[in-house]
């Protein structure tokens, strides 16, 4: 009887010691774009007149709901975002601007260790235009991407991401587009990702079935001793 015990006892410790993951929680807000930019501001200088927009994935529609004809697949790269890929993607096509941007403040609660990114896209179209883009990506003052455009693949989804230590407090993510030339290529971006890295904890059944093992194994040890 006394072993029983002790086995039943070890297997509800054995159970115990299963964990349920927290879900991550984005806290970029409107990290996939699928209420437009909302919750982004726009800046920079544009003088074409084409400021970032919100597309529509496999749409061949033309500015502002498409990729001036070309239909943009849905976000396929690896991707650490709790946000689905959804329906739109931000995309960021003047052949004219200094440091055209897409910024947020993002606010984090608790300090630690986070983990950020977001995934990008060159629509073939502006890929084989004669002029380059110049586009970087940083989240929470680590940057991301700092690349030149055509340097790169065309019609490849490519996700960029990084761990970071922060303490609580304001920070930014801040998407920049430079461009000088008639025409130049373009950039998409999706799935813009800041969640802290995920805890393991106890679940509270889990916590109540471990304090249970624990009566029992104490149990077993006295009635061992009894023997």
């Amino acid at each position: 009887m006394t072993r029983k015990l002790l086995i039943a006892s070890v297997g509800l410790l054995g159970l115990a010691a299963g964990t349920a993951s927290a879900t991550p929680v984005n806290l970029v807000s409107n990290g996939s774009f699928e209420n437009g930019l909302a919750g982004w501001t726009i800046g920079g200088t544009d003088s074409q007149g084409y400021p970032p927009v919100a597309i529509f994935y496999n749409s061949a529609s033309a500015y502002p709901t498409g990729a001036f004809g070309e239909a943009v697949p849905p976000n396929n790269a690896a991707t650490l975002s709790p946000d689905p890929v959804g329906q739109r993607a931000a995309y960021f096509v003047s052949d004219f601007t200094v440091n055209q941007s897409l910024t947020q403040q993002i606010n984090i609660a608790t300090a630690g260790t986070y983990q950020i990114g977001f995934s990008a896209y060159a629509p073939l179209n502006g890929f084989n235009n004669a002029g380059d883009a110049r586009f970087t990506g940083e989240i929470a003052s680590l940057v991301l991407a700092n690349y030149s455009v055509k340097a790169g693949a065309a019609q490849t989804w490519q996700t960029y991401a990084g761990s970071v230590n922060l303490a609580a407090g304001v920070y930014t993510a801040q998407f920049v587009f430079n461009t000088n030339l008639f025409p130049s290529a373009d950039v998409v971006i999706d799935q813009v990702y800041v969640i802290r890295d995920p805890v393991q904890v106890p679940e509270p059944a889990t916590l109540a079935l471990l304090g249970v093992g624990l009566m029992g194994v104490g149990l077993a040890r006295r009635k061992t001793r009894a023997a």
